[in-house]
Formats: C-alpha cells, structure tokens, sequence
C-alpha cells in the first residue's frame, strides 16, 4: 500500500486500568482493596485488555478508510530529493599529470560528537588537468592586440592596459591546455606599485573563455591588490573552458579585463606592468549530491503472472536524476522497460513498469476481467522465471544534506595528491520525503487543481510540486496585463552564521528556474503568459545605537542575531514563517524588536536606510520602507553601537 496506516490508539492498557479505579474509589469508597490479588481488580483488567483491542481497532478506522480513498485515486507520497553543492578538491602540489577523480568519490561533513557526519558524491569523473603559462597578450578597448610572450620572456616590464588605462583593456594569458572545472593559480611579479586604485576593490574582471564568449570566474584570493603588487590570483574556470586561437595562437585562454568603475571607486591612472608571470593548476570543482549509488540491484525472478511487484534494497528512490531504468532477462539478454506513472494507457504488448519510490517497489501491469468475462492485460507480463535488474538507481537525499558554506572538508575516498576539500558555497536543494499528513493536506488542493494552473494557488501548487525544495512560491497578476502573471521563487538556504544570509543564496539557480516554467508551461490556460523569476530584494540597513545594563559583546551580537532574524526572506517577519511579500518595513517595528533585546534599556538611536544588495550602495534614511508587492527585504550589514547605562 502507497500510504501507510498509521497508529491513532491514544490510550493504553494501564490507562484503563487506572480510569476504571478512579471511578471505584468515587462510587464504592468501602472497596479499599486495589492490590492485583483482589479479584475485582482482576476483572477489571480483564475488562481493560477487552477495551484496550476494541478501542484501538475503532481508532484506525476512519483513518483508515481515509487513506484507502487516497489509495484509490493513485495517491503517491512525494520522495525526498537530493541535496547539491560544488565541491573543490586542492592538490597537495601541482602535478605533471591529470590527476582523474572518478565520480562516486565520496566527501563528508566533520560531524561532531553527537551528529553523524553527513556523506556527499561526486555525480561525475573530474579531471584536474595541468597547465602552465604560454603566451601573454595584451588587448585595447580598440580591439587591438599585442602578443608580448617575448617581452616576458626576457624579463621587461609588460604593460597590462593601455598607458591611459580604459574600460575594456585587458590582458589575456595563454594557458598550455584548456581546464574546465580546475582552480588554476596565476603567480605575477611587478614592480610597479602604487598606479591610483583601491587595491582592495580594483576595477577588474577575470574571465574565461568557453568557445562562444568570455564567462566570468570566480577568484578566491587576488593579494595582487589589482595588478599593483606581486602576488598570486586563484581562479575557478568554469566547466565550458576550451582551447581557441587568439592572435595567431591556440591556446586555454583567461582574461584581466578593466571594468566600468562603481561610483566612488578608484580608477587606473596609468598601466600596472607584469614582469614575470606563470600558471599552475591546483585543483578541481565538481558537483556532489547526498545520495547513494545502488549498481545492479537484482529484485528477483518473474512468476510470470499479472500484477506482480518487487522491493528494491534501499529506499526511499531518489526520482530527481535521470529515469529510473528496468531490466528484465529472458535467457537470451536484457530488455529495457520504461517507467509510467500509471497503467492506464498501456497496452497490452507495452513493457512498462510503475515505481512506488516512497516504498522502493516496482510493479508489474495487472490484468483486469472484463464484464464479458475476458481479461484485459494494462502492459506486458515478464515471462516465467525471468531475471529481474534495476541497473542503477540513487537512494538517500533529505534536508540534513543543506550543509552551510565550509561545512564538506572530509575526504571519504583514498584519492592521491589531494590534500583537501571544501564547499565554497552552501548546498541546497535537499528535501524530506513527504509525510502522511503533508500528503492529506496536499491532495485536496491536488484534485481541486487536476494539473491546470488557473489560479494563484494554483501556479503556487504546481510550483512546488516541480521543485519540492523551494522555500517559498508566489504568484502575482502582472500589473497592466490580462492573463499575466508573474511567479517567484524564493530557494531554501542555510546561512553561514546564524540568520545571516548572502544575497547569492536566495535567488535560484537555472535548472529550478527552467524545472518550474516547464511544468507550468505544460499545465498553464491557452493565451496565459508566465514569467517565472526571484523576487525583487530590497536591501536595509539598520543603524541603532542602545543603552545597556552591561557592557559587553553579548548584547551586541543578540542584538545583531535579533535584527537578522527578523528582517528575513525566508524565517523572519512577526511570526518567523518569512518576510510577507510587499510588506512595509515599519520603524516601530524595528524599534521594538532591539528594544526587547536582553540586557538593552532603551534604543537611544534608530535609523533605516534603503541599500542595494549587489553594491552595498546605501540610501538616504527613512522613517519606513516601503516595499513592491512582489519585494522582499533583505537584511545588509546592520550596524550597532552599546553603551553602558
């Protein structure tokens, strides 16, 4: 059975047993006499354990009978999926070689005293291919290129931009290979210092170029301060890194490219110089899940009889991969049968099978007798003592895999030259298995809906049955047009400290985005147009200064901690279940929850100020903040002063 019947019987023998005594005591207080010997007490037992079955057995009867109708209309549990995240391997050294990680190796949490650590695998093979620099050119806004691989060569001073640097500048540098995946290491020596940007924030881009244009990379380090100093810069090249021809040379190409300045922020006065530059790869990204790999599962032999079904050895099935595939063995070799959701469309030749991926079983198409007598087959029937085989399937998932920022650091699988591993970024898109009381509150809104988006709640509904992950799904009516609406999407997250997120984790990634426009796109009303995105953040700044009974750190990280809580997308507002979309950010509010901060008198100083959150840029403060019916606040680097009453 698909959903489980579960136990409802709230009282218990011995709670009848003292029930039935309370009562003696007020009926017949001559009766004193309660020891198990006494005969009464006897029967009274006897009497408990008669109430005990009966009551129990009449509990899980409307229950029961519930989750039977649920089973009649082809109830399935949702199964968990799989948490993701991109995991980076850093090689003890460079190598001479490719170093090849083959997928399945594992990485884990450190886990702790009291908590298991929580096990991640790559889902393909990595290969951290070496390379080292062969040519350096230098490129103008013009589109005018310069290859000074020699000047390097003989140690001169290679200017990197033009002599008055302009955006668009940039200097390319040839690597031996192409690397996708790999974390490479620039090393630049100059003796130029000093050339009129803030090394902390220089005006510059580092790319990548993949075959159809430059794709940004991500930097872990640059102590170069912008090409002003000899350092090094760690970059992760994204995975469509190919080698192309520029100026006459193939080559694994990366660029420094001179950005438009923010406002405020220094610019090049005149060219930094590189005079001895090389490359090295020295590590690898790739993708792990929590899941595991079950390889040939055999379930067992055919009886060669309709409705037959079988039980994998683990489950829950995770069914966010690839299909599912079935094999069956007639002697002479393997037949692949294809997963449907149900048997009513089969005919009677079709090899389809349906997975329970809850319950980890497969079935086989039944047979149905006719009123004429004649029996209709719903798909085919293995035939006698064939060999049964799910030649892969993945299993695991849950939200205990969202494991914030930095928390995969063990490698699980003996691999050489790899010294150690970590998550630059939170994993996220894990969730648990649906329950029996998420599925009863689920189906109603389920057969109201039947896969057609007309409503709000509707567009909501299926939403969330795309991508079970997602935090929060809204729908609005695009203002201005008929038989719009605008859908979004807020991504599950897991803060680095605390309730302190990154404007990064909240806006979600391509795949769910295409994942919930396909299933809606799929269920919407002929003529509706959709537009499936995040929300528009609207960033704020609290600045307060409080008065405290003691003066210590404490009352400033809870007031922080409070303040973080409260302003946030996805746990915040009054009743911490996440920020109400369009809903105005009040100073009284605000004023109120510093003021119940342990420890804190009085809230001498408040002040509210609107920020970007992708620039930091703060605006002028504001008594409230109004917000956009499809914004959300999102908290930035608030600010508190304590002093000591």
């Amino acid at each position: 059975m698909a959903l489980p019947s579960p136990d409802l019987d709230d009282r218990r023998f011995q709670q009848l047993v003292d029930e039935a005594k309370r009562y003696v005591q007020d009926s017949c207080p001559e009766w004193t006499d309660h020891n198990v010997s006494d005969p009464g007490v006897t029967l009274i037992e006897t009497f408990a354990h008669m109430v005990d079955q009966l009551v129990y057995r009449l509990n899980r009867v409307p229950e029961k009978n519930y989750l039977a109708f649920l089973d009649l209309l082809g109830v399935r549990l949702f199964p968990p999926t799989a948490a993701r995240a991109e995991v980076t391997f850093w090689l003890s050294a460079p190598q001479p070689d490719t170093v090849l990680l083959p997928a399945g190796t594992e990485v884990a949490t450190a886990g702790g005293d009291a908590d298991e650590p929580v096990v991640f695998a790559t889902v393909a093979d990595l290969p951290v291919v070496p390379s080292s620099l062969t040519r350096l050119v230098t490129t103008s806004a013009r589109g005018d290129y310069a290859d000074r691989t020699r000047d390097l060569d003989e140690g001169k001073d290679v200017p990197c931009f033009q002599a008055a640097p302009a955006v668009g500048d940039a200097t390319l540098f040839g690597l031996s290979a192409a690397v996708p995946r790999c974390a490479v290491v620039l090393r630049l020596d100059s003796q130029v210092e000093g050339v009129g940007v803030d090394p902390r924030q220089p005006p510059l881009v580092w790319e990548a170029w993949d075959g159809r244009g430059w794709v940004a990379c991500a930097t872990d380090e640059d102590s170069t301060g912008g090409l002003n100093r000899p350092g090094e810069v760690v970059l992760h090249v994204p995975a469509g890194h190919t080698a192309s021809v520029v100026s006459g040379h193939r080559a694994g190409w990366l660029r420094c490219r001179v950005v438009e300045p923010l406002p405020g922020q220094p610019f090049y006065r005149e060219s930094p110089t590189v005079r001895e530059a090389e490359a090295f790869t020295i590590g690898g990204t790739t993708t792990v899940e929590h899941a595991e790999v079950e390889l040939d599962a055999v379930l067992g032999e055919s009886a060669g009889v309709p409705g037959q079904w079988f039980r994998l050895p683990a489950a829950p099935v995770l069914t966010d991969g690839r299909p599912v595939v079935v094999r069956v063995s007639d002697g002479a070799g393997w037949d692949d049968w294809s997963l449907v959701e149900d048997f009513g469309s089969s005919g009677p030749d079709d090899r389809h099978v349906v997975l329970d991926a809850t319950a980890g079983e497969v079935r086989f198409a039944p047979a149905v007798r006719e009123p004429d007598g004649s029996l209709r087959r719903y798909g085919a029937v293995p035939a006698k003592g064939a060999v049964v085989l799910v030649p892969r399937y993945r299993t695991g998932g849950g939200r205990a895999g969202n494991v914030a920022r930095g928390a995969i650091s063990v490698l699980r699988s003996s691999e050489p030259y790899v010294s150690e591993v970590e998550n630059r970024e939170a994993a996220s898109g894990g969730a648990d298995a649906e329950t029996v009381d998420e599925a009863k509150v689920r189906v109603p809104h389920q057969l109201r809906v039947w896969d057609r988006a007309v409503t709000a709640q509707d567009h909501e509904l299926i939403a969330r049955q795309a991508v079970p992950s997602l935090a929060r799904v809204r729908c609005l009516p695009v203002t201005g047009e008929v038989g719009g609406a605008r859908v979004l999407l807020v991504p599950d997250a897991v803060a680095d400290e605390g309730d302190r997120l990154r404007f990064e984790q909240l806006m979600p990634s391509e795949e769910v985005v295409a994942a919930v426009a396909r299933r809606l796109d799929e269920r919407r009303l002929l003529g509706a147009r959709l537009v499936v995105e995040p929300p528009r953040y609207q960033g704020i700044t609290v600045v307060a200064r409080l008065t405290a009974a003691v003066e210590d750190g404490r009352v400033h990280r809870a007031a922080l901690d409070a303040l973080y809580r409260y302003l946030n997308p996805l746990r915040g507002g009054p009743d911490g279940t996440g920020w109400e979309f369009g809903r105005s950010v009040r100073y009284g509010e605000v004023f109120a929850v510093l003021q119940r901060v342990a420890d804190v008198t009085s809230v001498e100083e408040l002040r509210l100020f609107p920020a970007n959150p992708l620039t930091g840029a703060r605006g002028a403060p504001v008594e409230d903040m109004e917000l956009a019916p499809n914004a959300l606040v999102f908290s930035h680097q608030h600010q508190v002063a304590v002093g000591a009453r």
